[in-house]
């Protein structure tokens, strides 16, 4: 009888830590390339090792001087990207889910005009749907060196991902404040500046909130990067799953650099 009881103490236990390790958060993941994944069309270099994992890398072939567009269809989606011209390449996200994506460049010859230079189809077949957000990409950039991630890994250490969730959240506000200045100078199609809003503790609402997703994500939660219209601003916030639930957080909003919106529409997301 004390054997028995014994052995269902253990079971317990056991069950108990197991518990504990699911809600634990996972470890960083970070986009790798092979040679043998790499795939040439016209003047576009993709590298497909990780496709199942929910990322692609793009690059051109050779160096140019000429302005470059990434184009991603799937279905009736397409997104748009600019595309560096030095030959490096950037990571992508397959955000629309498994199936087949068109993958087009386009460069620019003159004035306006832009002609194709490459296509390569690609069947996605994602290893979890999520995993697209799992990664660093053009949009949310950073990698083992970004001081934001450093920040995140000692501040996050041992905690569980709900806790991990609500000591960013508590950081973001606590540390930063939104840069009106920025707000109003900054270029059209701007990239998000996750180094220079960690180094200035300031930036509009897509530098906040690429900075959180960094974090988040830098702990193996899959966060997303909003893009759309808050109310009738085009704006930019957060949207992270912890437990059941898809929470919606804009830093923006939190400072009190907005009044907080009615409604958010997605145009896309990262």
């Amino acid at each position: 009888m004390k054997k028995k009881i014994l052995l269902c103490l253990i079971a317990a236990l056991l069950l108990s830590a197991g518990s504990g390790l699911l809600c634990a958060a996972a470890e960083a993941k970070w986009p790798e390339g092979s040679s043998g994944g790499k795939k040439t069309n016209g003047k576009m270099t993709l590298d497909l090792t990780n496709v199942s994992e929910g990322y692609f890398m793009a690059a051109v072939s050779q160096k140019t001087s000429h302005r470059m567009k990434l184009r991603v269809t799937k279905d009736k989606e397409t997104l748009t990207y600019d595309l560096n011209s030095d030959g490096n390449f950037e990571v992508f996200p397959f955000q629309l889910g498994s199936g087949k994506y068109d993958i087009s460049l386009y460069e620019n010859v003159s004035g306006k005009k832009y002609s194709g230079a490459g296509k390569i189809s690609v069947k996605v077949e994602l290893t979890r749907e999520d995993g697209a957000f799992l990664y660093p990409n053009q949009y949310v950039n950073y990698n083992e060196l970004t001081k934001a991630v450093a920040a995140a890994n000692e501040m996050c250490a041992g905690k569980s991902e709900k806790e991990i969730y609500t000591l960013i959240r508590k950081y973001i506000m606590d540390n930063y404040a939104y840069d009106f200045i920025k707000s109003v100078t900054v270029p059209a199609g701007e990239l998000p500046d996750i180094d220079g809003c960690y180094e200035k503790k300031m930036g509009v609402c897509q530098d906040l909130s690429a900075l959180m997703v960094c974090m988040l994500r830098s702990q193996g939660i899959p966060a997303k990067l909003m893009i759309g219209y808050a109310d009738k601003n085009y704006h930019a916030w957060t949207v992270t799953p912890i437990e059941t639930k898809q929470v919606l957080f804009d830093p923006t909003a939190a400072l009190n650099a907005i009044s907080k919106p009615v409604s958010y529409s997605v145009e896309r997301y990262y």
